[in-house]
C-alpha cells in the first residue's frame, strides 16, 4: 500500500518502532464493540408556539452529528497539532504519526489493495474532481443520470456517455452493458453510486462492477451515502477508485479521501501544486513526488483526517449494531410515511428495494418547502427539500406530478425512536390540514411563520 511512513528518517529500526509504540492513534477512541456509537448531545432548538423541544435530525444524508469518539479524538490531536512530515519538534512528529496512522485506518475501512493510495481530500466532491483531473485523455467515461452533482458533473463532456435512470437493478445491468458494447478507445471509466441520496436505495455494484470489468473498463465509486449503512470492500466489489466524505459518517471537520489505484494519480499533474507536493525545485525545473503527498500539497487538513479515521474505526468496530439499528429505523419510516393519506413516496427500483434510513416524499397539496420550514418551525424537525444536488434524477421522479421538489427524510444515529413517532405525526397532521400556523413566502429565506416566536439565531460559537 502506497502510504508514506511518518516516522523520524533519522530513526534506526527499533527508535521508531518504540517511537510508534509509544504515541497511541486518536482512531482507537471509539466505542465499546457491538454497541451502536454515540454522538454528540442533540440540542434543544426552539419552535414557533414558545417551546424547547429535542432537535429531531432527519438531515444526516446531508451532514451528521459528530460522534463522541470523533471529537474525543480531535481533542487529543488538538493538544499536540502541529505541521506534518517536515518538523523535527515533537509535536509535528506526533500530528505526522497520527496523519498517516489516519490514512491507514481509512485504508482499512475500505479494504484497499496492496499499492492502493488514500489522498485526504476536503470531501467527495473534491475527490471526484480531483479523479476527474487524473483521468488520462480521451478516456471515456460512463455515468448514469441518477447521481448526485458531484459525480455527474466534474467529467469532460465530449468523452462522457449519460446514462437514463434505469427502472430496476436489471435495467442498470442492460444500460451498462449496452453502453460499453458501444463505447470505443482503450480506455474507460464507469462511475457508479453505491446509494441513491435522494432514495436511499442501494445501488448493484458489485453486478456493475463485474459488467465492467468484463469490458475491460475501471469504476469509481461514489460511497459517500454508502459506508455510514454499509461494509465497502473495493476488492469484494471489484472497484478501482471510491470516495466518500467525513462529514456523512459523523466526523463534520473537513476531511474526505479518494482510495484507489496509484498509476492514474502518480501520472497526472498535482492537484495542489506546493509545499509538500515536490520532491525538488530547481530554476527550469520541478520534479513530484508520487504517492498521496503528489495532490496533498500545503498544510494537510490533519484534525479532519483525524476526525474522520476516528469515525471510521468507530463504525468498522460496531458495523452489525449500527447496521441492526437502522434497519429497524428504515422500517419504521418507511411503513408510518406509507401509511399516510395523502402521502407520496419515492423510488428508483420500486417500492421492495433495499435502502438506507432515508425516504423521500411529497404531500398531496403542499410544496416541499413549506413542508420543511412547518416541521422545522412547529415541531423541531430538521429535514431537507429540493433536488438534493441530483437535479436530473429528480426530474425524472417527479416527471408526472404537478410538483418539482420534494422532502427528504433521512435518520442515523442520532435519531431515536420519538423522533420518528413525532415526524410521523407531524406528517400526518400536515397531510390532513396543513400547518397549524400562517406562513409567509419570504424573498431569500423561503417560508417562515407569520408570527414567529424563535427569534433569530444570533449566538456565536467563538
Amino acid at each position: 500500500m502506497s502510504i508514506a511512513t511518518s516516522v523520524p528518517h533519522t530513526a534506526t529500526p527499533e527508535r521508531r518502532r518504540t517511537w510508534l509504540r509509544s504515541v497511541p492513534s486518536p482512531g482507537q477512541v471509539v466505542a465499546e464493540p457491538g454497541r451502536v456509537p454515540a454522538v454528540v448531545a442533540a440540542p434543544h432548538v426552539p419552535t414557533c408556539h414558545g417551546t424547547l423541544v429535542e432537535y429531531a435530525n432527519f438531515d444526516h444524508g446531508a451532514s451528521t452529528p459528530a460522534l463522541a469518539s470523533v471529537v474525543a479524538a480531535v481533542d487529543k490531536a488538538t493538544a499536540t497539532y502541529s505541521s506534518v512530515h517536515r518538523g523535527q519538534g515533537w509535536a509535528s512528529q506526533v500530528s505526522s504519526h497520527y496523519y498517516e496512522a489516519a490514512r491507514e485506518e481509512v485504508a482499512r475501512f475500505v479494504g484497499a489493495r496492496e499499492g492502493d493510495e488514500v489522498v485526504f481530500t476536503r470531501n467527495t466532491t473534491d475527490a471526484f474532481t480531483l479523479l476527474a483531473r487524473a483521468v488520462p485523455r480521451r478516456t471515456r467515461v460512463i455515468v448514469f443520470a441518477t447521481e448526485h452533482h458531484a459525480t455527474l458533473l466534474p467529467w469532460e463532456p465530449r468523452n462522457t456517455t449519460r446514462l437514463p435512470v434505469p427502472l430496476t437493478h436489471a435495467d442498470a445491468e442492460i444500460l451498462l452493458a449496452d453502453a460499453l458494447a458501444r463505447t470505443r478507445g482503450s480506455r474507460t471509466l464507469v462511475v457508479l453510486n453505491g446509494a441513491s441520496n435522494v432514495t436511499g436505495e442501494y445501488w448493484p455494484v458489485e453486478r456493475l462492477s463485474a459488467i465492467a470489468r468484463s469490458h475491460g473498463a475501471r469504476v469509481a465509486l461514489d460511497a459517500a451515502q454508502l459506508v455510514g449503512h454499509r461494509r465497502v470492500d473495493l476488492d469484494t466489489l471489484g472497484v478501482d477508485y471510491v470516495a466518500f466524505s467525513g462529514h456523512k459518517i459523523y466526523a463534520p471537520y473537513g476531511a474526505g479521501a479518494l482510495v484507489g489505484r496509484a498509476d492514474w494519480l502518480d501520472a497526472a499533474a498535482p492537484y495542489l501544486a506546493g509545499g509538500g507536493a515536490t520532491a525538488a525545485v530547481g530554476a527550469l525545473s520541478t520534479t513530484w513526488r508520487t504517492g498521496p503527498a503528489r495532490h496533498e500539497g500545503g498544510t494537510p487538513n490533519v484534525l479532519g483526517a483525524v476526525a474522520l479515521a476516528a469515525a471510521c474505526a468507530a463504525i468498522r468496530e460496531n458495523r452489525v449494531a449500527l447496521e441492526t439499528h437502522e434497519a429497524e429505523l428504515t422500517q419504521r419510516l418507511v411503513d408510518g410515511l406509507r401509511a399516510v393519506d395523502g402521502v407520496e413516496t419515492w423510488s428508483i427500483f420500486g417500492d421492495g428495494a433495499d435502502r438506507a434510513p432515508v425516504v423521500t416524499f411529497t404531500i398531496d397539496g403542499l410544496d416541499s418547502s413549506l413542508v420543511s420550514a412547518a416541521l422545522s418551525a412547529e415541531h423541531g424537525i430538521g429535514v431537507r427539500d429540493g433536488k438534493f444536488c441530483a437535479h436530473l434524477l429528480v426530474d425524472s421522479l417527479l416527471a408526472d406530478e404537478d410538483v418539482d421538489t420534494a422532502v427528504r427524510v433521512s435518520a442515523g444515529l442520532a435519531t431515536t425512536d420519538e423522533h420518528v413517532e413525532r415526524l410521523l405525526a407531524a406528517v400526518a397532521s400536515l397531510a390532513a390540514q396543513g400547518p397549524s400556523v400562517a406562513y409567509d413566502h419570504v424573498e431569500g429565506s423561503g417560508w417562515v411563520p407569520v408570527d414567529d416566536r424563535r427569534g433569530t439565531p444570533t449566538d456565536l460559537p467563538w
